[in-house]
C-alpha cells in the first residue's frame, strides 16, 4: 500500500509544475542532512553539495540537523516551502524505518517527493580479534557451544545495528545479548577490548579498525562490494533472504515542481557517475549505479518499506 501511495504522490508532483527548468535555480539551495559534521553521511552529502554547486550554477549549502533519530531533519524538510530550494539528503531511517518503530511522527512519507538515489552501503558483522571465529557459521557454532557468553554492541534496538543483531539472532537461533550504547565509539572500544565480542557497523565507521586489525569482519549484510576487502562473505550465503543495507537518497518537500525534480535528478546522476566521485564513494564503502528516476526511487522506497515491515515483525519490535 505504501508503494501505491508513493506512486500517487509522484504523479501529483509531476502534475504540479509551478516553476520551469529554465528559471531554476536563481538562489542558493539547502541540502538538509540528519547527521553531524564529519560523519560518513555528512561527508557524502558535502561531496554531493560541492559538485552540485558547479553543476547547477548556484551554491548548494549543507544544513546539518542531527539528532532525534533523524526526525528533526525530516520535519524541517517536510514543512519547508516546496519551491525547489530545500532538499533532504535522507537515509533509510527517516523515510522507512521510523514509520515502523515510532507510534507517531511529526511527518509522513506523503510529505516527501522522491528525487534521486545516491548510493548504497552494507553493514559489517565484526568481532573482537580474541574471538576465535572467522565466518558466520563459526560464530553461530561458538555461541551455541558457549551459551550466554556472547554479547554485541549496538546503537540501540531501534537502530540499524540493534535490528541487524536481533534479526541475526532470530534466523540463526543464537542468543547474543544486545548491549546498547548511546555513544557508539564507546561500544566499538568495548568490542576491541573484548568486553563485548561482536559489533555491527557501516564500512565507513569500521574501516580504520579493520585495517589496524583491532576488529575482524566476518560477513557483510548486503551484496555491495567493499573496496580493498574483497572477497567477503555475505550473511545471505548462510541465511538466504538476509539482506540488510543502508542507502542515501535525495527527496524534496511534496509539491516541489516536477521540472525542478527532474533537473535535480539529472544533475545528481551526472555527479554520482563522475569517475572521481565514484572513487571517493568507494573509499567509504558506498556504491552507486546512478540516480535512477524519481519513479524508480519511489518504487525502491516502497519495496524497502515492505521488506522492513517483515523484519520488524520477525524480531517483534513494537513501536514506541
Amino acid at each position: 500500500m505504501r508503494l501505491v501511495r508513493l506512486l500517487i504522490l509522484l504523479s501529483a508532483v509531476i502534475a504540479s509544475g509551478a516553476a520551469t527548468a529554465q528559471t531554476w535555480p536563481t538562489k542558493p539551495i539547502r541540502l538538509v542532512t540528519a547527521f553531524a559534521t564529519g560523519s560518513a553521511p555528512d561527508i557524502v552529502c558535502r561531496l554531493m553539495a560541492d559538485r552540485l554547486t558547479h553543476e547547477l550554477g548556484e551554491q548548494v549549502i549543507v544544513d546539518n540537523r542531527p539528532g532525534g533519530s533523524s526526525i528533526i531533519a525530516a520535519q524541517a524538510v517536510a514543512h519547508a516551502p516546496a519551491d525547489g530550494y530545500t532538499f533532504f539528503f535522507a537515509t533509510t531511517a527517516p523515510l522507512v524505518t521510523n514509520q515502523l518503530t515510532f507510534k507517531s511522527l511529526p511527518y509522513s512519507e506523503r510529505d516527501f517527493a522522491p528525487v534521486a538515489m545516491v548510493g548504497k552501503n552494507p553493514f559489517l558483522i565484526l568481532v573482537s580479534p580474541e574471538l576465535p571465529v572467522k565466518t558466520i557459521p563459526e560464530l553461530v557454532a561458538y555461541e551455541k557451544a558457549h551459551s550466554g557468553e556472547l554479547s554485541f554492541a549496538s546503537d540501540g534496538p531501534r537502530n540499524f545495528s540493534g535490528m541487524i543483531g536481533a534479526w541475526l539472532n532470530k534466523v540463526s537461533g543464537m542468543h547474543m545479548l544486545q548491549v546498547p550504547y548511546a555513544n557508539m565509539p564507546v561500544g566499538i572500544r568495548d568490542t576491541i577490548a573484548g568486553r563485548t565480542q561482536v559489533t555491527i557497523l557501516a564500512f565507513a565507521a569500521a574501516q580504520a579498525f579493520m585495517k589496524s586489525g583491532q576488529l575482524h569482519a566476518i560477513a557483510k549484510t548486503g551484496p555491495e562490494n567493499i573496496p580493498g576487502f574483497e572477497p567477503m562473505a555475505t550473511v545471505e550465503q548462510t541465511y538466504p533472504g538476509f539482506e540488510f543495507g543502508g542507502w542515501f537518497a535525495v527527496v524534496a518537500p511534496a509539491g516541489t515542481p516536477d521540472d525542478v525534480i527532474l533537473q535535480m535528478n539529472q544533475s545528481i546522476d551526472k555527479v554520482v557517475q563522475a569517475p572521481e566521485v565514484m572513487a571517493k564513494l568507494d573509499e567509504i564503502g558506498v556504491t552507486t549505479g546512478g540516480a535512477e528516476t524519481p519513479q524508480g526511487l519511489a518504487e525502491f522506497i516502497g519495496a524497502e518499506n515492505d521488506r522492513w515491515e517483515k523484519i520488524v515483525r520477525e524480531i517483534a519490535l513494537a513501536p514506541e
